[in-house]
């Protein structure tokens, strides 16, 4: 029977797409508009519309988002990665290594935010080997995928999937997802994805240019002053083995040791330590040298020309930031970050005009310009994420490092064994953090993502209204009646499409959102255990491989990468059919 909730609930549905297909509004503000319409006219009520931020799910999403954000702080990620290929120098060997821990560390940590924090490493580890940066950041980011979806924490799509399991009324009583529910098909996967990746990384991805050697700069010859850190891998290595004569437009002309100076550098000279580097080069070239492995400090770079102190650095607009649909004169880019965008990059495509004028997009990378109080301005900004970085991490002492890693690990063995709850585990974890100096209260105010919360808590009232009203069944009964004659695999796999073409036209979150209400009506009609449907949601809406704009990560690297849309059809489209195959034989062999 047709009533007005349900046309309301169909009307809102349609908003909902319209506007993020076209991007006319945020996904944060887009679902806000649509619940508190439905509020407006009585689908919901106030209660229903505001009951997710009682939910646990949510607050353990923002508590390991932000402990997450505290590794990324310091250099324990990038230090471990140092460590396990420092002496990797092919191609396959480094891609293949690196799928596999981003994987295993994804499964663990956040997936954006260790995107984030490597793909500087990535960047820089691919320039300095003559290798085409694009050949590593689309499987870096399709790693991180695959690890994430294997485990309940390993992805913010997994958690608002379980806090949405923990909302539904349909089955009452149903228990929670576990941490490694999503194993099962997850770690299959990592195993097959890397082998995909290995085997068809050579012949499909593409070999772009690094980004900032097709850019018109400015070529102001810098003098750059490094200094051989007291624990570098330098220390004993001749220049020859170093490679920092290789670095392509940088020469190290000037090594100052104690009393006496070096020049006309010979390659077989030894370095040591506490020895000063005097390199000459230009801004585009800098960057290179500002890497956690370079085993070097730079305490400070001056110019041949005015300025006092400055550095160029490349940065990726992120999806949710304040400067998109600004143009690059009104986003006030000096005045907020002390820094001025000398250029703009967006895969491939060519803008015309005049900088000032151009409207800033996701995915855009600009080469910024950056005054002293740059890493001040921007130490807790989501505006946009850092391809080459200029700050320096926070360097912790061993055993801080320990409690941090091991605290981590033991958390998640202690939830698994139902000893203690993940909510209760990374709250000591953040409070640890505190005590240990390696955050500040001030900081983690900043560091939540507000975003993410109104998302989750959004998603869960827009459920809701999808099942109150009957749309959620109504569109289950129709599926049903069109795949129901393959079997319940068939079902499954109306499901898994469903959220796969949602993910395509929308975002992954907005995906899951219109997704798991049909999934539970579904399993219900039929009479069967919804988990199987549950999961067939999730591993659609995080594992998308197709377009940049479906996940996050997959954004984050397609500007630094130079990706278009149809690179990552040519890459993705196959890995999305093998997990499609992969997660369907395996749900219906375990629940069917």
């Amino acid at each position: 029977m047709i009533s007005f909730d349900l046309i309301a609930v169909f009307l809102v549905l349609a908003f909902i797409l319209i506007s993020l297909y076209f991007k006319l509004l945020g996904v944060p503000y887009t679902l806000l508009i649509g619940v508190i319409t439905l509020g407006i006219f009585g689908v919901l009520t106030p209660a229903e519309i505001v009951s997710g931020l009682g939910n646990e799910q949510v607050a353990v999403v923002i508590l390991i988002l932000l402990f997450s954000e505290v590794l990324r702080k310091t250099s324990i990620i990038e230090n471990t990665f140092d460590l396990m290929f420092r002496k990797v120098k092919t191609y396959r060997h480094f891609l293949g290594r690196m799928v596999m821990s981003v994987a295993a560390f994804s499964m663990l940590l956040s997936n954006i935010s260790l995107v984030a924090v490597l793909m500087p490493y990535i960047h820089n580890w691919a320039k300095r080997n003559t290798i085409f940066p694009s050949k590593l950041l689309m499987p870096l980011s399709f790693a991180a995928i695959l690890g994430g979806s294997a485990t309940l924490i390993g992805t913010s799509t997994n958690m608002i999937i379980n806090g949405m399991v923990e909302e539904q009324t349909l089955f009452p009583g149903m228990a929670s997802l576990q941490i490694f529910d999503f194993a099962w098909v997850g770690i299959p996967m990592i195993l097959l994805g890397t082998l995909y990746l290995l085997g068809a990384g050579k012949w499909l991805l593409p070999s772009r240019k690094v980004i900032v050697e097709d850019l018109q700069t400015h070529n102001r010859e810098y003098v750059i002053e490094a200094k051989v850190k007291s624990n570098s891998h330098l220390i004993g290595k001749t220049i020859a083995e170093s490679g920092l004569n290789e670095i392509k437009g940088l020469t190290l002309v000037t090594i100052l040791r104690r009393s006496f100076r070096i020049t006309s550098v010979p390659s077989d000279v030894m370095l040591d330590k506490g020895d000063v580097l005097i390199f000459t080069g230009e801004t585009k070239n800098i960057a290179d040298l500002i890497a956690t492995n370079s085993g070097l400090m730079l305490p400070e770079v001056g110019t041949l020309s005015r300025m006092k102190r400055a550095e160029v650095v490349e940065v990726v607009i992120s999806q949710n930031s304040a400067l998109i649909n600004k143009t690059v004169r009104d986003s006030n880019f000096r005045g907020k970050f002390d820094a001025a965008i000398i250029a703009v990059h967006r895969n491939g495509e060519r803008i015309e005009g005049k900088l000032g004028n151009v409207v800033l997009r996701a995915g855009d990378v600009l080469l910024l310009f950056a005054g002293e109080n740059f890493i001040s301005r921007t130490s807790d900004t989501n505006d946009f994420y850092f391809i080459s970085k200029i700050r320096e991490f926070l360097k912790l002492e061993w055993w801080k490092t320990a409690i941090l890693v091991g605290g981590s690990l033991l958390v998640i063995l202690l939830a698994v064994l139902h000893v203690i709850s993940l909510f209760m585990g990374f709250t000591i974890m953040i409070v640890v953090s505190l005590i240990l100096k390696v955050t500040s209260p001030k900081e983690i105010p900043a560091s939540i993502d507000y975003n993410l919360a109104l998302v989750i808590v959004m998603s869960l009232a827009l459920g809701t209204a999808m099942i109150k009203s009957g749309a959620a069944a109504l569109i289950a009964n129709g599926m049903i009646s069109v795949f129901l004659p393959l079997g319940k695999t068939g079902v499954l796999f109306g499901i898994y499409l469903l959220t796969s073409l949602l993910t395509l036209l929308i975002t992954s979150k907005a995906a899951i959102a219109l997704a798991f209400p049909v999934a539970l009506s579904v399993a219900f009609t039929l009479g069967i255990t919804p988990v199987p449907f549950i999961l067939s949601v999730a591993y659609a809406g995080a594992c998308t491989f197709i377009s940049p704009n479906g996940y996050a990560t997959n954004l984050m690297v397609s500007g630094p990468g130079g990706y278009t849309p149809r690179d990552f059809l040519r890459v993705g489209f196959p890995l999305t059919v093998l997990y499609m195959v992969v997660a369907l034989t395996i749900l219906s062999m375990i629940y069917f």
